[in-house]
C-alpha cells in the first residue's frame, strides 16, 4: 500500500463514492441501505480479526527474543513492537468512539440494537464535517503513518487524503477541490460513514502488521517453523457480484525470504511476488439463497522446497460468497411497454462498479445498445418481453414486462384554434376553415413522444340535409379543410360531416405506420 500504488481501500471508497451518488439520486432505499450496514458489519469482523493476528505478531516478538537470550538490542525491537501495538489500539479505540457518536447522533438504537439513523446525513455530516471530527481523524491517522515511517524507517503513506492527493479523485473536477472531511461525510447516509471509518480501521491494521513484520523480521521471528502450517488468502471482499472480479492474495502463513513458493487455484498457476499470489478472476453466478448470497470454494495450493530439497505441498479450499446483483431499471414507464414502440430504459447494476459493461438479449422484442453503458431501447412485439443482462458473458439476471396496446388518438376538428360544438352546432359563417388533427393519449405522449406522432392523412368533408349531400364531399389531405364552397348553400339545420379516412403514426425511427382507427365520423349541426 505503500509508495504511489492505489490502496484497497482507496478502491473501495472510490467504487463507493460512485455507487452512493447514484443511489442518492434514485432516493436511496432501505435495502441498499442495510447492505452498507452489512459491509459494515463485515468491516468490523475483520478488524477484530486482524487485531487479534497482530497481537499474536507481537507475542511471536517476545517469544523469539527470549528464546535468543533477551538479548539488549533484541529487547529494544520488543519493546518498540509494543509501542506500535499500543498507538494502533488507541486510534482503534478513538475510531470506534467515533462511530459510536455518528450512531448516538443520528438517533441511537432500537431495542433490538439496530441503527436506527442509518439513512441520516444531515447529523453525520454536522459531526464530522462542522464540528471538525473528520478533520481531527485525518490528523490522528496521518501522524499515524507518520510515526510508523519514521519510526521503521519504511514508507507510509499518509491514510486520509484530500482529494487532490487521492488516486481516485483527483483527476475528477467535482471531487478534487474536497477536502478529506467532504470527500468521505459529505451527502452519504450514516451507514456509509460508519463503513467508510471501518475501512480505515482495516488499513490502520494493515500498517501495523507490516511495521512488526519489519521488526520481527530484526529478531528472527520471521523465521520458517513448518510445524503448522496453512495457505492464507487474505480477499479484498469475501462477498463479491455476479461479473465482478474476485481480487486476493495468496500467501503462506510462516513465511521465509529464502523461501520461493509455488503457488495455484484449482490446479491453474498464479504469479507470485514477494512470497504472495495473486488471485484473480471472474466470479460466476450459482445458485442463490434467500439473502440472494451464492457459497463457492476454490483450491488453494502452495508449493515450498524444503531443506534437503524435498518439495512440499499445502493445500487449503478457501470460501467466498458470490451475491445476486440488483439490476435497476429506470423507465418513464418502467412497468409495461409500448408495442412496436422504443422504449427507453436505462439499466444499471451499481454493486459492479467500472466493471459493469453489459450486453442484452431480448425476448418477444428486440434490442438496441445505446451509446452509454446500461442504455438500451427494447422495441416488443408480443404482448410479454423478457430484458436478459449479461455481463463479461455472465447471466447477470432477467427482468419481465408485461407489453401495452399503443392507445388510439384522438380525433379532433376546430376551427380558428377552438373545438367546435358538436352539440349545439355552429353558425356556417364561423365555420369557414376547419382542422381535423389526431391527438395521441396524454400518458402515451408524456412515456414516449417520440412514437406519439400522428397526423390526418386523409378525410371527406360533406354538407348535408337531411338524409342527402349538399355539396361535396371534399377531400383533405393536409388536416385543413376550406369550406368557403359550402358558404352559399349552407342553411340552419344543415350538417357537415367529416369522415376520417386514413391516420398515419411516425415512429421513434422516422418511420410511418397506418393507425386502424375503425369508422371516426363527427358531425357539426349548423345554426
Amino acid at each position: 500500500m505503500a509508495g504511489g500504488k492505489e490502496t484497497p481501500r482507496q478502491k473501495m471508497v472510490g467504487m463507493m463514492y460512485l455507487v452512493l451518488t447514484a443511489l442518492l439520486a434514485l432516493q436511496v432505499s432501505n435495502t441498499v441501505l442495510e447492505k452498507f450496514i452489512f459491509i459494515n458489519q463485515s468491516l468490523e469482523r475483520q478488524v477484530g480479526e486482524y487485531s487479534v493476528k497482530n497481537k499474536e505478531k507481537v507475542d511471536a516478538i517476545k517469544k523469539a527474543v527470549g528464546d535468543a537470550g533477551n538479548r539488549g538490542e533484541d529487547v529494544k525491537v520488543m519493546n518498540h513492537a509494543e509501542e506500535v501495538r499500543k498507538a494502533t489500539s488507541e486510534l482503534l479505540a478513538y475510531m470506534t468512539a467515533t462511530k459510536e457518536e455518528i450512531i448516538e447522533v443520528t438517533g441511537g438504537k432500537d431495542e433490538n440494537g439496530h441503527m436506527l439513523g442509518a439513512k441520516d446525513e444531515e447529523n453525520m455530516a454536522n459531526l464530522m464535517i462542522n464540528q471538525g471530527k473528520a478533520n481531527e481523524m485525518q490528523k490522528k491517522l496521518n501522524d499515524y503513518a507518520a510515526y510508523l515511517a519514521k519510526s521503521t524507517g519504511d514508507t507510509f503513506s499518509p491514510l486520509a487524503l484530500d482529494g487532490k492527493d487521492n488516486p481516485v479523485f483527483k483527476d475528477d473536477p467535482n471531487q478534487n477541490t474536497k477536502d478529506f472531511a467532504h470527500l468521505t461525510f459529505e451527502m452519504s447516509p450514516a451507514a456509509a460513514g460508519l463503513a467508510s471509518i471501518s475501512q480505515l480501521e482495516t488499513e490502520v491494521l494493515a500498517y501495523e502488521a507490516r511495521a512488526l513484520e519489519d521488526l520481527a523480521r530484526k529478531v528472527g521471528a520471521e523465521d520458517v517453523k513448518f510445524d503448522k502450517v496453512i495457505p492464507m488468502v487474505l480477499p479484498e471482499s469475501k462477498i463479491v457480484a455476479a461479473g465482478a472480479k474476485y481480487q486476493a492474495e495468496m500467501f503462506i502463513a510462516a513465511s521465509s525470504s529464502g523461501i520461493t513458493p509455488t503457488m495455484k487455484y484449482d490446479g491453474k498457476d498464479i504469479p507470485v511476488t514477494d512470497g504472495k499470489g495473486k488471485v484473480e478472476f471472474t466470479a460466476t453466478p450459482g445458485t442463490y439463497d434467500a439473502d440472494g448470497y451464492a457459497k463457492k470454494t476454490f483450491k488453494a495450493e502452495i508449493t515450498v522446497k524444503l531443506p534437503g530439497g524435498r518439495d512440499t505441498t499445502y493445500t487449503n479450499n478457501i470460501e467466498y460468497f458470490v451475491t445476486k446483483p440488483v439490476i435497476q431499471i429506470q423507465s418513464a414507464s418502467v412497468s409495461a411497454l409500448y408495442l412496436n414502440c422504443g422504449n427507453e430504459l436505462n439499466v444499471q447494476v451499481p454493486a459492479l462498479g467500472a466493471a459493469y459493461d453489459p450486453s442484452f438479449q431480448t425476448t418477444g422484442g428486440t434490442n438496441e445498445k445505446g451509446a452509454k453503458k446500461g442504455l438500451v431501447t427494447i422495441v416488443p412485439n408480443s404482448k410479454e418481453v423478457k430484458l436478459s443482462v449479461y455481463n463479461g458473458g455472465n447471466l447477470l439476471g432477467t427482468e419481465t414486462f408485461k407489453v401495452r396496446p399503443i392507445p388510439k388518438p384522438e380525433i379532433t376538428v376546430t376551427a380558428g384554434g377552438k373545438p367546435v360544438n358538436e352539440k349545439m352546432g355552429e353558425s356556417i359563417t364561423k365555420l369557414r376553415r376547419l382542422e381535423i388533427k389526431a391527438v395521441p393519449d396524454e400518458g402515451f405522449a408524456s412515456f414516449l413522444p417520440k412514437d406519439a406522432q400522428y397526423r390526418v392523412t386523409e378525410a371527406e368533408v360533406t354538407l348535408a340535409r337531411g338524409s342527402r349531400p349538399v355539396a361535396g364531399p371534399m377531400k383533405v389531405t393536409n388536416e385543413v379543410a376550406d369550406l368557403s364552397s359550402f358558404q352559399g348553400p349552407a342553411k340552419p339545420g344543415d350538417r357537415i360531416v367529416v369522415e376520417i379516412k386514413d391516420v398515419k403514426r411516425r415512429n421513434y425511427k422516422g418511420s410511418v405506420e397506418n393507425v386502424n382507427m375503425g369508422v371516426q365520423i363527427k358531425q357539426i349541426p349548423l345554426n
